[in-house]
């Protein structure tokens, strides 16, 4: 090996620049993309419960079954007491504080069912139990956490209206479990979810969140506690057609684009 070489591995070392193979090199978004591909395909079903609560306020129970695909139901204990299904055919809404119910057939295409879908489950949803959706520009770029000494960021600038703002998801190397993620402008605070506690399945060889901390400008300002895990449960098919109970106001109603759309889950 040359002086020469010497001198230049020594200068690159004392400027602080990165070998750019190995270990310390980024993984390229195709891999990470397949990566989580794969993840998402090995978790075909799973039960959930636990509970919500923001700082100042009471905690919301809740509970939540999946189901692929796009088999899904959710239910929010007191005080807002409420269930949202969707058995693939039919969306149901039971509204227990007012003794309603509604079952509807949908003429949404499909875009817009799978929009009006993901708004009204997402609550349910923790990070973790789905795949981040990714811009096509998103950058990976190597990182540590208290949880992997091996992980990845994925690091996107948003668009639309909120341009400028940086979202970066925390993901373990190479399993792809949800670690954390920041939203904010750069350098600047930033709103933030925080996984403290996981669930792990040797099976599966995948880990999901169990214990999620929110923060906002460095505050703690609530978390997500799951206090029952069940991945790729066995959930028949009729457990996502709901049927109205007893002396309740039942309603058969159509998603149309022109009709408003029933309430979110969190709403």
């Amino acid at each position: 090996m040359s002086k020469r070489f010497l001198l230049l591995c020594a200068l690159t070392a004392l400027t602080g620049c990165s070998k750019k193979s190995g270990d310390d090199a980024a993984a390229p978004l195709p891999e990470v993309k397949a990566g989580l591909a794969a993840r998402e395909a090995k978790l075909k079903s799973y039960r959930i419960a636990g509970t919500v609560q923001d700082t100042g306020l009471e905690p919301v129970t809740f509970t939540f079954e999946y189901r692929a695909p796009q088999r899904l139901r959710g239910s929010l204990g007191p005080p807002a007491s409420r269930t949202f299904a969707w058995d693939g055919t039919h969306f149901f809404q039971q509204l227990d504080g007012e003794r309603r119910f509604s079952t509807f057939t949908s003429e949404l295409p499909p875009a817009k069912l799978a929009g009006f879908l993901a708004e009204t489950f997402h609550p349910f949803m923790p990070e973790g139990f789905r795949a981040p959706l990714l811009l096509s520009h998103a950058a990976v770029r190597r990182a540590t956490h208290p949880l992997a000494p091996r992980a990845v960021e994925l690091v996107q600038t948003l668009e639309g209206e909120a341009a400028g703002l940086e979202m970066v998801y925390v993901l373990r190397w190479p399993q792809l479990d949800f670690l954390g993620r920041r939203t904010g402008a750069p350098g600047g605070a930033a709103a933030e979810e925080r996984v403290e506690e996981e669930h792990c399945d040797e099976a599966l060889a995948l880990c999901v969140p169990r214990r999620i901390s929110r923060w906002q400008g460095g505050k703690r300002v609530g978390e997500t506690v799951l206090t029952r895990v069940e991945l790729n449960a066995a959930l028949p098919n009729d457990g996502f057609t709901l049927t109205a109970p007893e002396g309740y106001d039942v309603q058969t109603r159509t998603l149309v684009e022109s009709a408003p759309t029933p309430p979110p889950a969190g709403g």
